[in-house]
Order: structure tokens, then C-alpha cells, then sequence
């Protein structure tokens, strides 16, 4: 505990001494829930709030913080209807609606939260135009994330976590140079760590994209693009057991990302484990079975356990639904040069890993890490 958070705890407990002398004081129940927010303590903080309310009715800044302890708590509900009653007292708070809008956003409600970030609020503050964007993100609406970015760094171009926002924008709308530039004023940012170390993993700097990805996640444990970093990471080191650890552990914490799913299998599938590798593969085409990378790497298992008429099924519907996906395009080179040969293809694939394949030098592997990593 550093020092600051211990004088938080000190402050609360002095307190709520004071309060067991006088418990139904209002002015001091109110002291202490703020200490205990400020303590990070949002339980305690709603319980005093709680007390405070039997007394009397809370209203304005009281309100307001009740919302924010029962957000820290995880209990969205009741924040979004503290931070409607604080709205009552004053509708033309822009700080409350982004308080609505980022409770609702933690809730899921993501088209909910977007609706509460008018453009007087995006205007005003900063967080909520990070909001806004990582709102727009989320939903899949890059064309207006896009769009919306730059008028927003403009704006604000000294407030770090919106930088930060952009930068893993700007990596999916495939702008590595603004991505970098955000990155690097996003400062320690997690977001932004992890945008740099990405950047550094497709430049095959290895040791500094793992410090990078290290630093993210010792800043932000729950850190799903940090973890499927470090794995692609440990997978172009060569370490294919502990990169599916990794790779599995995103997967799961992104739970839909069809792209971390065929990264957990490839993993496998590289450490010999082809059962393990199919079964993320078909997990992948669980969450979406136009997904033409989970078809394209099922089919290469399948051709190299010798289901070749399976295979070729596989081979030719994910021409169809996406010919230029790197899986897609491997199981139609590994079936072309075989013929469907179960042997040839697999001395193929061993020797395409190990040797260069491509005019700039660059190995099976090379190409795989790449394809995972924008994936």
C-alpha cells in the first residue's frame, strides 16, 4: 500500500471513530463515505451512504458519489439510478451523463452508453470522448470510430488514455503510423504499452515487445490483448507450450475473438497437440461459421491426419469465404503440392516452417506470427 492510500485508510478510520460516538450524524456519515471512496473501500463507502440515506434523502454530489461506490462495486443498476437522481438536481451536468454513459458501458449496455454521450458531452470531456470511441470500437463501427478519432486527438491532444484508445483503434483500422504516434502519448497506458509492443512484435523486436506486453499486464492484470501478445511472443521464440497457455488464457478472457481462438490453436497445433488445436479451431467457428481462417485451419489438420476428402470440402469454402486468409491459403498450397498425399503434405509443412518461402526471406513461421498478429 503506498502512502497516500495508507493516510486514505488512516482518515476513514479516525472517522468513523468520530461516528460511534454520534452514528446518526449526517455530515459525518457523509465524510466517512467519501473517505471510504477515497480509501478505495466502495462497500464500505455504500454502506455509510446507505445509512445516510435512512436519515435523509441524498441528493446532488452526495448522489453522485453514492454512484460511483455502487459502480466500483460492480452494481450497475443502482449506480445508473444514483447518477439519475444527481441528473435531477442538475441537467446540465456533463460529468453525470458520462457517469451514466460509463456505468452503462461496464453493464454492456453499449448502445445505451452511447446514447447518453451527446455531443455537448464529448465536447466537454475528454474521458467521455475516449468513451465514445472505445463505444464505437466495441460495437464495430470503425468507419465511425474512424471518422470521429482524429476531430477527438485534436481536441484533445494531451489527455493520455484517449491516446491510448486511438492507438488500438488505429492498429484495427490498419494505421500503424498513427497508431504508434498515439501510443507513444499514451504514455504508460496499458492500452498504449500494448499497442507499442505490437508494433514492436511485427518489427521482430521480441525482447522489447515482451517488455512492453510484461509492463501492460503488471498495470492492468486483466489484460486480454497483453496476455495473446506474450503468447504470440513465446510462439515466435519457439516456445509453443507456454504461447498456448497464453493464447488460451486471451481467448478466454476476450470469450468472441474468432482471431485469438485460431492463435490458441495454431499454438497447439505447432506444440503436436491436434486435438487441442481443433478443438479451438471449432470453437471459433462455434461463434461464427463464415469465419473462412477456422475452416481454412481445420481443413490443414484434416489434411494432415489424412481426412483429405474433408479437407478439400474445407479447402474450397473457405475460398469462398475468405481466399486471402493466410490458413486458407496454406491448406491450398499443402493440397496442391501433395495431391492429398497425407506424407507429402506433412514433410511440406516441415519444411515450409523451417525454410524460406517468401521473396523477403521470411520462413512458414515468419508469416504465421504475422497473420496472428493482425489477426
Amino acid at each position: 500500500m503506498d502512502m497516500a492510500s495508507q493516510d486514505s485508510v488512516e482518515k476513514l478510520e479516525r472517522l468513523a471513530d468520530f461516528l460511534k460516538a454520534d452514528p446518526e450524524n449526517p455530515a459525518l456519515l457523509a465524510d466517512c463515505a467519501q473517505a471510504a471512496l477515497e480509501a478505495d473501500q466502495p462497500a464500505d463507502a455504500t454502506a455509510f451512504f446507505k445509512r445516510l440515506e435512512a436519515i435523509e434523502p441524498l441528493a446532488g454530489g452526495d448522489a453522485n458519489a453514492a454512484g460511483i461506490a455502487a459502480m466500483r462495486s460492480g452494481d450497475q443498476q443502482a449506480a445508473q439510478l444514483w447518477f439519475a437522481k444527481a441528473l435531477d438536481d442538475n441537467l446540465g451536468d456533463p460529468g453525470l451523463r458520462f457517469n451514466i454513459a460509463w456505468s452503462k458501458a461496464l453493464a454492456k449496455d453499449f448502445e445505451g452508453a452511447a446514447e447518453m454521450l451527446e455531443a455537448d458531452v464529448v465536447e466537454a470531456l475528454p474521458q467521455a470522448a475516449m468513451l465514445d470511441l472505445q463505444i464505437e470500437h466495441e460495437l464495430g463501427h470503425f468507419d465511425e470510430a474512424a471518422g470521429k478519432m482524429h476531430a477527438y486527438l485534436e481536441k484533445f491532444p494531451d489527455y493520455g488514455p484517449l491516446q491510448a484508445a486511438a492507438s488500438v483503434l488505429a492498429m484495427d483500422v490498419d494505421d500503424p503510423d498513427l497508431a504508434r504516434a498515439a501510443a507513444e502519448k499514451g504514455g504508460d497506458h496499458p492500452d498504449a504499452l500494448t499497442t507499442l509492443a505490437t508494433l514492436d512484435l511485427g518489427d521482430r523486436k521480441l525482447d522489447d515487445a515482451r517488455g512492453q506486453y510484461e509492463k501492460a499486464l503488471a498495470t492492468r492484470p486483466f489484460n486480454p490483448r497483453a496476455e495473446i501478445g506474450l503468447g504470440l511472443v513465446d510462439l515466435a521464440e519457439g516456445n509453443a507450450q507456454n504461447a498456448a497457455t497464453r493464447l488460451d488464457k486471451g481467448a478466454e478472457q476476450f470469450v468472441d475473438h474468432l482471431g485469438t481462438w485460431i492463435a490458441a490453436g495454431w499454438a497447439h497445433f505447432i506444440g503436436g497437440d491436434l486435438d487441442a488445436a481443433r478443438d479451438r479451431f471449432e470453437t471459433a467457428l462455434k461463434h461464427d461459421d463464415t469465419f473462412g481462417e477456422a475452416h481454412g485451419s481445420l481443413a490443414v489438420i484434416e489434411l494432415l491426419q489424412g481426412d483429405t476428402e474433408s479437407a478439400e470440402r474445407r479447402i474450397e469454402v473457405a475460398k469462398r469465404l475468405d481466399r486471402e486468409a493466410f490458413s486458407t491459403a496454406l491448406a491450398a498450397m499443402l493440397w496442391e503440392q501433395s495431391q492429398g498425399n497425407q506424407e507429402k503434405a506433412e514433410q511440406i509443412f516441415r519444411i515450409a516452417s523451417q525454410q524460406p518461402i517468401m521473396p523477403n526471406g521470411s520462413t512458414l513461421m515468419d508469416e504465421l506470427i504475422k497473420a496472428l498478429g493482425n489477426s
